[in-house]
This record gives structure tokens, sequence and C-alpha cells, in this order.
């Protein structure tokens, strides 16, 4: 199979409709009742091939609407297929590098699968693999998994790929770099060669094109964003802090209103650092590779829903989790490659909206960082600052608000509540290299009346997730971060000066 010689730039601005590029009337429709009426560059320029049929490879950043780009065709062309759904053999395969992106492709999967009655499910590990087993053996169309789950029931007869019509990749660079190729390959040679198949990366490394060469049938390459373009609307900022400053300066920023997603390059850090923060009376959740399914989700639907303004998380989020209005991304301690810089910046700044990237450095990590931004092609504004730095409040505006300190993280309360169910059995059915994942569920026809697509990220609905925002209103500064209720409240000079000593 070949490699297409010449990609086709996508256009920087959409100048049709999604109705214009070829999709179907119901699902427009859905679109529409989710407020999304105009395709992306990626969207645009993909539409017309994939759903003619073709192969294709569509290259786009974090956050330029890929998501929607494979599943309007997919769930046009299922529905235009004389296939029918039969047990143990999906219609349709998506692979996803992680639970809790694969958990969000279905679930922007479910409303426009519901308009033709298809039906979908999750699969990875880190939740029992019963659920997943018998959904199957009753037939599904979809299939949205993680590689070393779906292996896994592979290899025990649970899941027959031959007769797949058409597979999708997703974030297929990611998946490169946590070494999932070997299991990509052999999965997708199980499927039939000559079924369709859209490959979607935010880069082309060799891996990847290593795949697109053995696997894509004369592909037609399409190119919204490369990895190192950096978001028009998205302003960079590098903090030069003293060690002694580090702490401080992140709560004050931490503490303003709004959701925030802060980096760190370690488990043990993020942890650390959720539980800094939760002392001090900043409601924070973590995640990272370290915690249960369980765990994993109550961090997300406590972000989701306001009960923690603040989510840390180590690379684990930098792909595909998608929460709406995270106006600002804090890089806590600077990534190690100018990618991870980029693709932890993109949770912020989506679907048009402003946002707001700081790097807090340190002075053993300028040479690091000046590198780092360099690579990434940003030229970030550097300034020096502490605590009590006006900066920080022209860069997060807003009252800064604290609850009471907890030692206990907002995600911890229902843990005894849910854990059960949501626990791995050990048994070693772990997805790709131990850990991605989701909820697990599945979705059918019958049960998609709470489910609505999302903005053009394609990862969940734009404030229609049925998630409440805990009473938390908008900043009077128009920044668009909102604030929430707070029983303490303190100034940054007041902060550090009474918890600077205990925090470090």
């Amino acid at each position: 199979m070949s490699l297409s010689t010449s990609a086709r730039p996508a256009a920087q601005k959409a100048t049709t409709s999604f109705g214009a590029l070829g999709v179907p009337a119901p699902l427009v429709e859905v679109l529409t009742t989710a407020g999304i009426t105009q395709p992306t560059p990626i969207q645009t320029a993909t539409l017309p091939d994939s759903l003619a049929g073709r192969d294709v490879l569509g290259r786009g950043r974090t956050g330029s609407g890929k998501t929607y780009a494979f599943l309007l065709p997919l769930v046009a062309r299922l529905a235009a297929s004389s296939g029918r759904r039969t047990p143990k053999r999906p219609r349709a395969l998506i692979l996803a590098p992680t639970r809790e992106l694969a958990t969000q492709i279905d679930e922007a999967l479910a409303p426009l699968a519901a308009k033709y009655r298809l039906t979908s499910r999750t699969v990875f590990g880190g939740v029992g693999q019963g659920p997943q087993v018998s959904a199957i053996r009753s037939g599904v169309d979809v299939v949205v998994a993680c590689p070393g789950r779906l292996e896994d029931l592979m290899g025990q007869g649970h899941v027959d790929l031959s007769a797949v019509e058409i597979t999708v990749l997703d974030e297929a660079d990611h998946m490169a770099d946590l070494g999932f190729l070997p299991g990509v390959r052999r999965i997708l040679a199980k499927t039939p060669q000559r079924s369709q198949r859209l490959l979607f990366s935010a880069t082309l490394d060799s891996g990847v094109n290593q795949l697109v060469k053995a696997f894509l049938h004369q592909p037609v390459t399409h190119e919204a964003d490369s990895a190192q373009s950096p978001v028009s609307a998205m302003s960079h900022h590098v903090l030069h802090v003293a060690d002694k400053d580090h702490l401080p300066v992140l709560t004050d920023l931490v503490a303003a209103p709004g959701r925030t997603v802060v980096f760190t390059r370690t488990k043990h850090r993020a942890k650390k650092l959720a539980r800094q923060l939760n002392s001090i009376g900043v409601p924070a959740v973590e995640l990272h590779g370290n915690l249960s399914q369980g765990a994993r989700t109550r961090s997300m639907d406590a972000f989701h829903s306001g009960a923690a303004q603040t989510l840390v998380a180590t690379d684990i989020a930098a792909r595909g989790i998608h929460v709406d209005d995270v106006a600002l991304v804090i890089h806590a301690d600077p990534p190690v490659e100018h990618k991870a810089y980029l693709h932890r910046s993109g949770r912020t700044a989506r679907a048009g909206a402003q946002g707001t990237v700081i790097t807090l450095m340190t002075d053993d990590q300028v040479r690091d960082v000046r590198d780092l931004t360099r690579q990434a092609g940003i030229k970030p504004t550097t300034t020096r600052v502490t605590a009590e730095h006006p900066l920080l409040r022209e860069l997060v505006p807003g009252e800064r608000t604290f609850a009471e300190p907890s030692a206990v993280s907002p995600a911890a309360a229902p843990a005894q509540a849910s854990a059960g169910g949501n626990r791995a059995s050990g048994s070693g059915n772990r997805s790709g290299g131990g850990r991605s994942g989701g909820r697990g569920r599945s979705h059918r026809s019958s049960a998609q009346s709470g489910r609505s697509a999302s903005g053009q990220s394609g990862r969940s609905a734009s404030g229609q997730s049925g998630r409440s925002s805990s009473g938390r209103t908008a900043s009077s500064s128009g920044s668009g971060r909102s604030a929430q209720p707070a029983t303490r409240r303190s100034g940054a000079a007041d902060f550090s000066a009474r918890r600077s000593s205990r925090a470090r």
C-alpha cells in the first residue's frame, strides 16, 4: 500500500456548511442542536474524502476538531452500508491511546449514532472485562478501544475484526510515544485489507509514517495545523520564580476564579501538589496513571462539575481530555520536550476561545525553558515575580478565594460508594502499556437521551454534559473565567505571609 506524496493544506477559515460537505441531514441536525454550525478547517478538508470512502491521513493540532472529522463519516457510512451488526463482529473500530479519550470519543459518538440506531461499546483496561465481553457478544456496531485490552479480548476469542468496515486511529503519534504501535499493527492486520482507514495525528513521526505506509491505501493527506502551530488566541508567559516562591505564586494563580489545569512531570508530584493545594484551601483533584479507574473518573467528574476548580495532572491529560472553559494552563513543572508543551497547552483556547498558558521557571530551569519554547515556536513574555507581583492579577484577574482547608480531595468523598464496581480484577487485563481508559460503558440507541455533541474539539458537550457549575458566576473581568463561592477569602500577600513556611 502506498502513501500519497502530496498533502492538501486545509483552508485557514471554513467557508462552507456541514451539509454542503456531504454530511447527512440527520447528523447536521445533531450538530445544530449542540450549537455547532461551522466546520473547522480540518473538518472542511477531510470530510469530502472520508465521506466518499477514501483512506485519509489528517494532521492537526490538539483542539482542531479531529474527533468530529472522523465520527461524522464513520456514522454516515455505517448508516448507508448494507452491513448488520452480528455477535462478536463490530462493523467499525476506533483506537485511542487512553481510556479517558476513549470515553470522550464514545460520548461524542452517542447522539450521532442514536440517529441511526447504531450501538457502541468502549473497551479498555482498568475495569473488569465482563461487561465489555457481554456487550460485544450481543453485537455492537462500533467498538471504541485502547489497544491493550482489545488485544486481550481478541486473544480470548471474544472479538472478531473480520467484519470491520471502517477503522479510525486517533492520536496516532501519542500511541507511538506510549509504545502501542506494535499492538496497533497486529490489530490492523486483523481488519479487512481494503476496508476504509482514517488516521489522525498531530505529527507524522517515523513510527506513524511506517503505519501509514503499511495499512492505508493511497491515503489523501490533509493538514490543518502542524504540531508546532500555536493557537493565536493563546497567550504564553514564563514566570521566573525563586524556589521559595514557587508554591505561593502557583497558589495565587489557581485561587483566581475559573478552571485551571496544572501539569507536573511525575505522578508523585501531582499527588503531592494536589494535597498541598487542598490543605491551603484551593479545591483540587489529581489525574495520573497511579489512580484506579474509579478515582480517575471521580476526579474528572469533580473538575467538570466545579466541585474542584483545579486539576493537577501528569501528561496523561495532555491529550484528549476536553473540559469546557479552561482558561488557564500552568506548567508547574516544564515538560521535557516541546511536543508535550504544545499538547499540554492545548487544554485551553479551544474552539476559538481565549486562553493563557503560564510556565513557572526556577533558576536552574532557565536554559531548558528557553530551548523548550524555541523548539515549540513560542515567544513567551518572561517576568521575574513573587506572589505579590501585580502581573499575577493582570494575567489571571478576579478575587482570590480560599475554602476551608482540607486534607481530602473533593473527588474523594464518594470513593467508597463507587470504587468497588470500578476496580480492575488484577488479572492483568490492562490496556496498551498498562493503563488507558474511561468509564467502560456501552451506548445503545434506547439510552441516548442525555447525550449531546460538543464544541469543535468533539470531546464533550459544551456546557451540555449534565454537569452543574456549582453556583459559579462569571468574573467581572470578562476573561471568561468563573467564580466559585468560598467560606474564607484572602489576598495573595496575606496568604504568602501566613502559608509559605508551612507549604514548603
